[in-house]
């Protein structure tokens, strides 16, 4: 299903889209001025906490393997 049916339903979807990406432009050049001025550090934002939300502790890992091989 489209996101709109309308002209009117297309222009402000539309427009959410702009507002959306104007928004994206300006945290995009207020973290380049960020960097510049050595505010923050140049490259890819991924900080330690924020990778282990994602990767799997020693323990969970070793769970998983023994889990695996049990299937196999």
């Amino acid at each position: 299903m489209p996101d709109s049916y309308g002209k009117r339903a297309r222009r402000d979807v539309n427009a959410k889209k702009l507002v959306a990406r104007e928004e994206r432009r300006v945290a995009r050049a207020q973290r380049r001025t960020d960097r510049d001025a050595g505010l923050i550090e140049k490259g890819v934002p991924i900080g330690a906490a924020e990778q282990a939300e994602f990767l799997p502790d020693a323990e969970e890992l070793a769970k998983m393997t023994k889990e695996a091989d049990a299937i196999e």
